[in-house]
């Protein structure tokens, strides 16, 4: 292939991997990058973590300069250009210098596209006030920075639950400001199934930030200026001297639509397996770009770090050289960490796969993220959400301490190679009582997923009504007298086979235990004992005590 001429717009993720990779696999190939911002790489996953002054070096975010750029990979990169118009036709492109004013024509043989995209910011009267902040690049690190460090703001109101409104919500908090969050959903973290979120609420709560959920902001009080407050739907205003709105992204695809190239149904520019838009021509990655989403098989709007970063550098290598491995599915793998716990998840929650028509249930695993015998073990709440037609696995989502990340990594590549319930019940797991247990929580989800699809066991689960009948608490007296369900009657599992006279074998026993297990064990006695319709409550009172809104 003759040596082409690469240009990309846009750096960061997307953009900054396609011009490397770009330039390992042609040493001949003239590469430019065109990046509208001051920096060219810098780690935005990391810009909350400046704020809360885990990170206190500034530097460190910034991944690779220009001068990087040029004397280790000879690209050239001129940040402060903004690129404003593509000429298919002509195969070039319009460029605007931010620093002269003046504009330029640049021919391309290659053009990969990758201007990420930009959070979304509502019509409210007083959003554009100089102390309400979106978070997306240094630039608004360093504003919401500036805003903490002269120690103007004491209190703040982050707007959206999501992974980065409580990356924020962690970070304004770890700086001494009262923080209340706020999030339209009636759940924290949208993505995940509700009982699962909530078992962030106490986390927040412990740490003094009010919530406020199913709350919809109407507009923001202003005083000299300055956003004062942010009022609520029905008349509330939560006081704040700082504002963060994090309640999602839009892509920037305004270019490539203005140049007729296709943008799909998500928003994002329609690419193939080879990253290239319906010009062959011109390469789209990152944000910006959709992706084949791994459970459905669709094209998706994924704006994830790791499908942007390997996916540039799948869009550069084939700039470069007319050949590159196929784009692969992205699951949505994703964590958040907040005052020490993590939330994760990988493809689809219950709520999602069920809205997407698949015939499908969950399992529960709630474990020590080690061995229980071994000091030190965190209790970790892991949910498996799969098709009960094809066994397949189709999404997860883990809360607690550590270990969450990998119980989380463990089933995206289960899913990666179309793995189902019974290749994660029977995969080979390291296992020291330290770092794990011999059934790790992997596995137990496993279990409970083949036992409900075999026959063995009947499982509700939460949110769904509990059926009618006799409900019976399998924990000990001294559980069950710290709190149990309305209704419920105690028969400890050790005493089930001698106290289920107390039980009319005609009518529907619902059993539970604290997680889970001890229930499991009591449904399969009184399964064999004659009763005809027995189910366990899945993720027992420690689900209920969270989540649980009994029908």
């Amino acid at each position: 292939m003759p040596a082409p001429r690469i240009l990309i717009v846009g750096g960061v993720a997307g953009g900054a991997s396609a011009a490397t990779r770009a330039r390992r696999m042609n040493e001949s190939a003239e590469i430019v990058i065109f990046e509208k911002g001051e920096f060219v790489s810098f780690a935005n996953c990391g810009l909350p973590y400046h704020i809360g002054e885990q990170i206190r070096d500034r530097s460190k975010l910034l991944v690779a300069t220009p001068t990087h750029f040029l004397e280790t990979f000879r690209i050239d990169v001129r940040t402060r250009h903004e690129v404003t118009h593509i000429d298919r036709a002509g195969k070039q492109i319009e460029v605007l210098d931010h620093q002269t004013g003046e504009r330029s024509l640049e021919r391309y043989d290659r053009l990969i596209l990758s201007m990420g995209a930009s959070p979304i910011r509502p019509q409210w009267n007083g959003v554009e006030c100089s102390n309400v902040f979106t978070l997306r690049d240094m630039a608004d690190t360093d504003r919401i920075k500036a805003c903490v460090d002269k120690r103007k703001a004491r209190r703040a109101v982050v707007v959206g639950a999501g992974f980065i409104g409580l990356e924020m919500v962690e970070a304004l908090t770890s700086r001494g400001l009262a923080v209340s969050l706020v999030e339209l959903q009636p759940q924290l973290l949208p993505n995940m199934d509700a009982e699962m979120a909530a078992c962030l609420e106490p986390v927040l709560h412990d740490h003094r930030v009010a919530i406020y959920l199913g709350a919809q902001v109407e507009s923001l009080t202003v005083e000299d200026g300055q956003a004062k407050g942010v009022r609520l739907t029905g008349g509330q205003t939560l006081a704040a001297d700082l504002v963060v709105v994090s309640i999602g992204v839009r892509p920037n695809a305004e270019l490539a639509a203005a140049a007729g190239l296709t943008i799909g149904a998500s928003g994002a520019i329609a690419v193939n397996e080879s990253l290239q838009t319906n010009d062959p021509s011109i390469y789209a990655a990152g944000d910006v770009a959709e992706v084949l989403y791994l459970p459905t098989a669709k094209a998706s709007r994924v704006p994830l770090a790791g499908p942007a970063n390997r996916n540039g550098r799948l869009a550069g290598q084939h700039a470069a050289t007319g050949a590159a491995p196929a784009a692969t599915p992205v699951a949505g793998s994703a964590i958040v960490g907040l005052f020490g716990k993590a939330a994760a998840m990988t493809g689809m929650s219950l709520k999602a796969a069920r809205k997407a028509g698949f015939a499908c249930s969950a399992a529960y695993a709630i474990r020590g993220h080690h061995a229980g015998y071994y000091p030190g073990a965190e209790q970790m709440i892991l949910k498996l959400v799969f098709d009960t037609r094809s066994r397949r696995i189709l999404g997860a989502q883990a809360v607690g301490g550590a270990g969450v990340d990998k119980r989380i990594d463990v089933i995206a590549t289960a899913m990666r190679f179309n793995g189902t319930i019974d290749d994660l019940a029977s995969v080979d797991l390291a296992y020291a009582p330290q770092f794990g247990a011999a059934k790790d929580p992997v596995h137990i989800a496993a279990f409970v997923a083949q036992n409900q699809l075999d026959g063995h066991v009947q499982q509700v689960l939460p949110g769904d009504p509990i059926e009618p009948g006799q409900l019976v608490d399998v924990r000990t007296a001294a559980e069950a007298d710290a709190g149990t369900l309305p209704g419920a009657v105690n028969i400890p599992v050790q005493q089930l086979r001698e106290g289920m006279f107390r039980l009319d074998k005609n009518k529907p026993v619902t059993v539970f235990c604290q997680v889970g297990q001890r229930g499991y064990v009591a449904a399969r006695i009184l399964m064999q004992s004659g009763f005809k319709n027995v189910r366990n409550l899945a993720g027992g009172y420690t689900l209920f005590r969270n989540a649980w809104h009994r029908a």
